[in-house]
């Protein structure tokens, strides 16, 4: 009789969580979605509650093998194991005692430890922080955060040191939860992004905990992608003895989920920021043009270096626009909004709400909307916020091929955002290069799974093919359309509306 033979896949981001039943061709057989609350309670500063996202994960992962058909009695005769990846670099320190976090979650997005990270780089910080982690002195990443946490939580500092607090990325929180807080672990590329993992040595850089403050026992061990971290305790939605045997950080998930398992494939992620990561093989590459060395996964779920861009506002302006300026009901109804329009009226916006990441890393930009006349309309508006993931994604490309030295001629997409046809189409005409877009767009997950089929022997290396099927192939190709007079004309007015949004 064969085992199991369906992977289960927790993709949780920054605006929700997803969970997904997969079966060993890689099919989605059931998932189910729940969005958490944002909260901020200053201007700049982004949290989550990280028990209401535990909480959502049970809710989720239920209703996902409910949908599939797979009462949780039937777990362990038909599930093989289980895959997590999330959202990046956002701080979660929970007492191990009770689990319960001392504090929201501080999200990626966040810049209230901006002033910390100026105040490092005047220091001459800078060069030894890329050195040691291949990242940029920035808010953006876990290290400012956890020695925030630990300063303004009253006696934070004190249990920390006395072993007391766990600090973890999203995906060690889920494993701590899903496990029964049994296991306290992440996965290399979770742990690339924390600005305190030396990324050539594969370890904790003693130098960086001093200078953070940050106990080592507050952090959580470093395992592969794909291995066997532990397996789920009774409290969990999948009921107890399903092996957790894949993790990685969702843009490491997606680039592996789309098969760029070797050096110079590349793919771009349209979520609630843009995230375009180029697979660099056993060999870093430091970046000239500001882009971030980081660790990805190779064909066998181990660490390979990736160069990446990040754009911290991509469908997060979208949101924007749907939630706080009510142009649109649903991110759906802005593709039939960008066709309606001959063109976009000289209207631009550049969503800085938190700054500017790649290639800028500029924490003091601040959005801006340009371009306003009489004639413009609510849907220019909406129109500016869809052509600015573009105009990023290809700000990303243009540096990417500078430090390559090669022209992208084809670039892979994916996200929910990469689901808009029109949006697809734009990018291809911006970067004069061919968009493909597979026929699942939520790679993320499908790279969870397919890293947990790994884990477990479902899935063969080298290929990521086997018994829980292939990568996501391609569905649709968008090719460019515009003349190269078009394509700069819209580049330079791009610059200049992020030239105003700088100053």
């Amino acid at each position: 009789m064969p085992g199991p033979r369906l992977l289960l896949a927790v993709d949780q981001g920054t605006t929700g969580t997803r969970t997904y039943v997969f079966d060993e061709r890689g099919v989605a057989l059931g998932s189910s979605y729940r969005e958490h609350a944002q909260h901020f309670p200053k201007p700049g500063w982004v949290e989550h509650d990280a028990s209401e996202i535990w909480d959502n994960v049970q809710a989720t992962g239920a209703a996902a093998l409910k949908s599939a058909g797979i009462p949780r009695s039937a777990v362990p005769r038909h599930v093989a194991a289980l895959g997590l990846t999330n959202q990046r670099e956002t701080a979660v320190v929970w007492r191990r005692s009770g689990s319960r976090p001392i504090h929201r979650a501080v999200v990626w997005q966040c810049r209230r430890t901006a002033g910390r990270c100026a105040e490092l780089l005047r220091k001459g910080w800078g060069p030894r922080l890329r050195r040691a982690t291949g990242l940029e002195v920035d808010a953006y990443f876990s290290a400012t955060k956890i020695e925030w946490l630990l300063q303004n939580v009253p006696g934070a500092s004190r249990a920390a040191r006395a072993g007391e607090l766990a600090f973890g990325t999203v995906d060690s929180w889920l494993l701590w939860n899903l496990t029964g807080g049994a296991v306290h672990a992440t996965d290399y590329t979770n742990a690339s992004r924390t600005l305190l993992f030396d990324i050539r040595s594969l370890r904790y850089d003693p130098e960086l905990l001093r200078l953070f403050s940050v106990p080592k026992s507050l952090l959580p061990e470093v395992r592969p992608s794909a291995y066997r971290f532990g397996v789920t305790g009774s409290g969990a939605f999948c009921g107890a003895g399903i092996p957790v045997t894949g993790i990685a950080g969702d843009q490491q998930a997606a680039l592996f989920g789309q098969g760029c398992v070797r050096p110079g494939d590349m793919k771009n992620t349209y979520g609630t920021g843009c995230f375009l990561l180029m697979n660099l093989g056993k060999k870093p590459r430091t970046s000239r043009h500001r882009l971030l060395t980081t660790l990805a996964c190779g064909p066998d779920g181990g660490p390979v270096y990736a160069l990446e861009g990040a754009v911290f506002v991509g469908g997060a302006a979208v949101q924007w626009v749907r939630d706080r300026l009510k142009l649109v009901r649903s991110a759906a109804e802005t593709e039939s909004v960008c066709r309606s329009l001959k063109d976009n009226g000289g209207v631009h916006l550049v969503p800085a709400f938190v700054g500017l990441g790649a290639p800028h890393w500029d924490s003091r930009a601040r959005g801006i909307l340009t371009g306003l006349t009489r004639d413009s309309s609510a849907a220019h508006v909406v129109r500016a916020a869809v052509e600015s993931m573009a105009f990023q994604g290809a700000d990303l490309v243009r540096a990417m091929e500078a430090d390559a030295g090669l022209k992208v001629r084809r670039l892979r997409v994916d996200g929910g955002a990469s689901r808009n046809g029109w949006l697809m189409q734009f990018q291809a005409d911006l970067l004069g290069a061919e968009v493909e877009r597979p026929a699942q767009v939520e790679t993320t997950a499908l790279g969870a799974a397919l890293l947990a089929g790994l884990g477990c022997g479902l899935v063969r290396p080298r290929t990521g093919t086997g018994a829980a099927g292939g990568f996501a192939g391609p569905s649709r190709r968008f090719r460019p359309r515009w003349s190269a007079a078009q394509r700069r004309a819209a580049l330079e007015a791009w610059r200049h509306a992020v030239a105003q949004a700088r100053a």
